[in-house]
C-alpha cells in the first residue's frame, strides 16, 4: 500500500510542479508514515512541508493544491489536510484486510524483501580468547545475531564473522597465567602477577596440562624469579614484571611454550563456540588474526601504506598518519622492538575483508572502543576506500541487578558473571530479548528478577503468552470438533469491524515498515517495541472478544485475524532469536 500511495503522490507532484511552472524544482523523497491516531487515517505525508522552502509557499497551501492532483483511486476513501499541511490518507477497509490473507498464505516468508541490498560483512563479539564470554559480550552477541537476521530479511546478503585475536601480547599473558597455575598444582609456589588472567577456567586448563604432561614443564621457584623485575604489589611496574615472566617462560619452555598457548587457546575457543551456539548465535566464518601474519598480509599492507607515504619512522618505531584523515594523532603500527601493534593487524584484517568484495563492513564494538573509530576509518581511507564502507556500531555494557542491587564485576580479576551463567539462570529467550530491548548505545540495566518472572510485567513473557493464546484458541476449536474454514474466513474479513480488530489489522500493516526501518537504522529494538505493541493489542482483543462462536462466518474471520497475528509474532521473535511456544 505504501508503494501505491507513493506512486499516486509522485504523479500528483509532477502535475503540481508543471502547473506552477516549477519543473526545475527537485522532487523531494516522498515520506509516508503510519498514522498513530485512527482519526488521522492510515497514512500521513509531510510532502507539502518539504516543498514549502523551494516553492516559497506556505505548506498548507501547497497541500491544498497537491491534493487536487491526486488521482481518484478505489483504495482511498478520503484525503484530508491537517495542521500546517500534513496530508492524511484514509484507506478502504476491504483493502486493509487483504493483508490477513497475504500473511496466512506467505507465513514465514511474509515481509521478506528481495535480495537487492548489497553484501555485508558483519563482525561482532570477537572477544579475546583469554577467558569465557561474560554478560558484556552477551549483549553484543544478541545484538549482532539479531541484526544479521534483520538485514537478511530486509534484502541484504550478510556474512557473519568472528575475528579471533589469537596473536599478540594477550596470548602471551594467557600462556604465562596458565603456566603459573600449573606450577602451583605441581607444588611450586608462584606468586600470581597483577596483570595475569585469573578465574577458575585458568586452573582448569592448568589441571588438564598437568594431567597430560605431569612435571614436564616445572621450574624451581628460585630460577623462576631470577632476574624478574618486581610486580606492582612489590613497588614495581606490572607491565615490566609480566614481560619478564613471558621472556622466562619462552626461554625455559622453548617449544613447549607453544603447546601451552595452543592448549589454552583451544580450550577457551571451544567454550566460546559452545556458549554462542547455545545462545543461538552462529557464524559463517571464524577468522584467525594469526593467519594474517602467517600469510604475510600484515607486512604487505604496511608496505602498501609506506608506498603511499602514510608510514613514517620516529624514535625507532613506525607510525601511521591517521591524523591526516581525522584522528586526533598518528598511531604506532610497529614498535621500537620490531613487534607489530594490534592496530597493524586490524588494518590488514579490514583490507582482507574489503578484498573479499563486500560492499559494507559493519563492526559491532563495545562502547569503550569509541576512540578506536577515527584511526580505523583513517586506515580505510588511506588504503583507497571510501570511509563510509566501514560502519561501526557501539554497544554499551549491560549491568546486572538482583533484588534491586547492582552485581559488581571485574573481568581481569575473574569476578564476573559469564554469559553461560546468565542464560542458564534466566533462559536464552529472556536473555536475548532483554539484551535488544534498548538501543545499542544506551546503557542497559538487566533486571534478573524481572527476566525470570512469569508475569505481564516481563515483556518477553507477555509477548510469548500472546502467541500461546492464539494456539490455545485453535486447540479449543479442535476440542469442540469445529473446523477452521480459512476460505470462509477470508471471504468474510469485512465483518472485522470493531475498533480493536481494526487496530490489530493496522498494526499488522506496520510490520514490513518496522523491519525495513530496523535494518536501515541497525536497530533491532524497533522490533522489540513493535512486538510489545502488537501483543498488547492482541491481549486487549482476546479479553474483550469471543472467537469460538456460533456465527461461523464471523468466527472464521476472527480466526484468520488471530492466526495472522500469531504468524507475525512468531516471525518477529525468530528474527531476534526468541522462541514462540505454543503453550505456557
Amino acid at each position: 500500500m505504501r508503494e501505491h500511495l507513493s506512486s499516486l503522490i509522485s504523479q500528483a507532484l509532477d502535475k503540481l510542479l508543471k502547473s506552477l511552472d516549477a519543473g526545475h524544482t527537485a522532487k523531494p523523497k516522498i515520506q509516508l508514515d503510519h498514522s498513530k491516531n485512527p482519526a488521522h487515517g492510515e497514512f500521513s505525508s509531510n510532502i507539502a512541508m518539504q516543498l514549502a522552502g523551494s516553492l516559497k509557499t506556505p505548506s498548507r497551501k501547497i497541500a491544498q493544491k497537491l491534493v487536487k492532483f491526486i488521482p481518484v483511486d478505489d483504495s482511498i476513501t478520503k484525503v484530508e489536510i491537517a495542521g500546517p499541511g500534513f496530508i492524511n490518507f484514509f484507506i478502504n477497509a476491504n483493502i486493509q484486510t487483504q493483508i490477513i490473507e497475504t500473511i496466512l498464505r506467505q507465513k514465514e516468508k511474509f515481509g521478506l524483501q528481495p535480495e537487492t541490498g548489497g553484501e555485508i560483512c558483519l563482525e561482532f563479539v570477537s572477544a579475546n580468547p583469554t577467558g569465557p564470554l561474560h554478560v558484556g559480550h552477551g549483549r553484543g552477541a544478541a545484538f549482532g545475531a539479531s541484526l544479521a537476521n534483520i538485514l537478511r530479511a530486509a534484502g541484504f546478503a550478510v556474512t557473519t564473522e568472528y575475528y579471533i585475536n589469537d596473536a599478540g601480547r594477550q596470548m602471551d599473558i594467557l600462556t604465562v597465567s596458565v603456566w603459573l597455575r600449573y606450577l602451583d598444582l605441581a607444588g611450586i609456589s608462584a606468586e600470581f602477577p597483577a596483570n595475569g588472567y585469573q578465574g577458575d577456567y585458568i586452573w582448569d586448563i592448568a589441571a588438564y596440562i598437568r594431567q597430560e604432561m605431569s612435571d614436564k614443564f616445572t621450574i624451581d621457584a628460585s630460577a623462576l624469579y631470577h632476574n624478574i623485575r618486581p610486580d606492582e604489589s612489590q613497588g614495581g611496574d606490572k607491565e615490566q614484571h609480566i614481560d619478564d615472566l613471558i621472556a622466562k617462560a619462552r626461554t625455559h619452555l622453548q617449544q613447549n611454550y607453544q603447546y601451552i598457548l595452543l592448549t589454552a587457546l583451544k580450550a577457551i575457543l571451544s567454550n566460546i563456540r559452545h556458549d554462542l551456539e547455545q545462545f543461538r548465535v552462529k557464524y559463517d566464518n571464524w577468522f584467525s588474526e594469526l593467519s594474517l601474519a602467517d600469510n604475510e598480509e600484515i607486512d604487505q599492507t604496511l608496505h602498501k601504506l609506506e608506498a603511499k607515504k602514510y608510514i613514517y619512522e620516529k624514535h625507532g618505531a613506525k607510525w601511521f598518519k591517521s591524523n591526516k584523515h581525522g584522528d586526533e594523532k598518528d598511531r604506532v603500527v610497529v614498535r621500537e622492538n620490531g613487534l607489530k601493534t594490534y592496530f597493524a593487524s586490524d588494518i590488514a584484517y579490514h583490507k582482507h575483508k574489503l578484498n573479499r568484495g563486500f560492499d559494507t563492513l559493519i563492526n559491532i564494538w563495545g562502547a569503550d572502543h569509541h576512540g578506536y573509530i577515527p584511526r580505523m576509518r583513517a586506515s580505510i581511507t588511506a588504503l583507497g576506500y571510501k570511509p563510509e564502507k566501514l560502519q561501526i556500531i557501539l554497544v554499551q555494557f549491560a549491568n546486572l541487578y538482583r533484588a534491586g542491587k547492582k552485581i559488581p564485576m571485574s573481568t581481569r580479576s575473574g569476578s564476573f558473571v559469564t554469559l553461560r551463567e546468565l542464560y542458564d539462570e534466566v533462559g536464552v529467550d529472556a536473555t536475548r530479548f532483554f539484551y535488544i530491548m534498548r538501543k545499542s548505545d544506551q546503557h542497559l540495566d538487566f533486571d534478573l528478577d524481572l527476566a525470570k518472572s512469569q508475569s505481564t510485567d516481563n515483556p518477553v513473557y507477555y509477548i510469548q503468552y500472546a502467541h500461546a493464546r492464539v494456539q490455545s484458541v485453535m486447540s479449543r476449536l479442535q476440542e469442540q470438533k469445529l473446523d477452521f474454514d480459512i476460505d470462509s474466513g477470508l471471504a468474510n474479513l469485512k465483518l472485522l469491524e470493531s475498533a480493536k480488530e481494526q487496530a490489530l489489522i493496522k498494526r499488522l500493516h506496520q510490520f514490513e515498515d518496522t523491519l525495513v526501518k530496523a535494518a536501515h537504522n541497525f536497530s533491532p529494538h524497533y522490533l522489540a517495541f513493535y512486538l510489545q505493541e502488537l501483543a498488547h493489542e492482541y491481549h486487549t482483543y482476546y479479553n474483550s472478544h469471543k472467537f469460538i462462536i456460533e456465527d461461523s462466518a464471523l468466527r472464521n474471520a476472527r480466526l484468520c485475524l488471530i492466526n495472522a497475528v500469531g504468524i507475525i509474532i512468531k516471525n518477529t521473535l525468530s528474527l531476534i532469536g526468541v522462541s514462540a511456544p505454543n503453550k505456557m
